[in-house]
């Protein structure tokens, strides 16, 4: 105890850190890295959803992705539905609103959800190819 009270700061440190993870967690999905994210596309024919606002996705995409805004996701998991049991990977711009995503499908009952860890911005640091085409 005498430790903790001499090193109150790094105590806190430890538990904003430890909450910070458990929270990450909560969110739903396991994050992969964009190698990762290619390889369960090219492997397993994971689809790729991008949960950014439009302007966003309009900006550059990952090649394959189907667009579908975070806002808009919840009232539109019908369309997804066919996908339950499919690898599933949710990006947007750094990782944060497709953790949400994440969640939102796997309570939706989706059984192999990905969070893109670091979003486009991660895809395109690692020399990933982007497009600017809207799925058809």
């Amino acid at each position: 105890m005498e430790f903790i009270q001499q090193n109150w700061y790094w105590a806190a440190l430890a538990a904003v850190s430890g909450a910070m993870l458990v929270v990450t967690s909560l969110r739903g999905g396991r994050g992969i890295s964009p190698t990762q994210a290619t390889a369960l596309i090219n492997r397993e024919d994971a689809v790729v959803i991008d949960v950014r606002e439009t302007a966003e996705f309009a900006a550059g995409h990952l090649p394959s992705a189907r667009h579908i805004p975070l806002g808009e996701l919840a009232k539109r998991l019908g369309e997804l539905d066919k996908l339950k049991d499919k690898p599933v990977i949710l990006n947007c711009q750094s990782g944060g609103r497709s953790a949400s995503a994440c969640a939102i499908l796997a309570k939706a009952g989706f059984s192999q959800v990905h969070n893109l860890e670091g979003g486009i911005e991660a895809w395109v640091q690692a020399g990933m190819p982007i497009s600017r085409q809207k799925k058809k």
